[in-house]
């Protein structure tokens, strides 16, 4: 990985971007260690707590993996070690690096760190957070998206197909929009670039499921069938 720096503490493997976190340590993929320097600026619950801190001046995400579904509950955050280039860590940050380095509108991966135990291993990343943003789902509680919005949701999901990135998990939640309306995407945890095409129509209609999801849940989700054209039409173009 170009950028990417790597060292050994004792069963840690850690991965940094020099240019982003210095003297990176085992420490700093604590929440603990931020909170003791009264650095959390916030927190988030998914599977687990994602931790919001402030270093040199920048924000960023700390995450832990963990696993979702029935696993999941036997196995909250434990992997099978096959080799440090198949750990979800190392992955995701070397995609999001290359993906950052096309100009895609993606975060950039910090730093990561991979404990091995025996035969598995348990894994952290720490990423930058987009400025200001908050996710599509939020934003579509309170009203609804431009045309122009959609669109753009649309051409940026193209960006990424055009490059073969698979989002494996292309819902409506890990769409982000900043406070000057520009379109990110974000979790690329389980992502990875695929060859064909067949699967790409099958990524789009995840994020439709999404969409019919949240409206069904919450009938006055500000959004409606008729809007997915938009997003198909910026999907289709190649002026925005």
């Amino acid at each position: 990985m170009s950028n990417i720096e790597q060292k050994t503490i004792g069963d840690s493997v850690l991965l940094f971007e020099q240019n982003l976190l210095t003297n990176v340590s085992i420490a700093m993929f604590s929440p603990q260690y931020w909170q003791d320097q009264h650095k959390v600026i916030g927190q988030a619950m998914g599977r687990g707590v994602t931790t919001f801190f402030q270093e040199n001046g920048r924000d960023f995400v700390l995450r832990h993996y963990r696993r979702g579904g029935l696993i999941g509950k036997l196995l909250s955050n434990q992997y099978l070690y096959t080799g440090l280039h198949h750990t979800r860590a190392w992955q995701e940050m070397q995609l999001l690096n290359t993906m950052y380095s096309w100009g895609l509108p993606v975060p950039r991966a910090a730093a990561a760190k991979i404990n091995k135990r025996g035969l598995v291993y348990t894994a952290d990343i720490i990423l930058e957070k987009i400025p200001e943003a908050q996710d599509v789902f939020n934003v579509l509680n309170g009203q609804p998206l431009s045309s122009s919005i959609w669109q753009q949701i649309g051409a940026v999901i193209k960006q990424l197909h055009d490059k073969q990135v698979f989002h494996h998990d292309l819902n409506i939640h890990n769409i982000m929009l900043d406070k000057y309306n520009k379109v990110w995407l974000i979790d690329f945890d389980k992502c990875q670039i695929q060859a064909g095409e067949s699967w790409k129509a099958q990524n789009l209609q995840r994020l439709l499921r999404s969409l019919r999801k949240e409206k069904n849940k919450n009938p006055s989700f500000f959004w409606q069938e008729t809007q997915w054209q938009w997003c198909m039409e910026g999907y289709h173009s190649i002026n925005l």
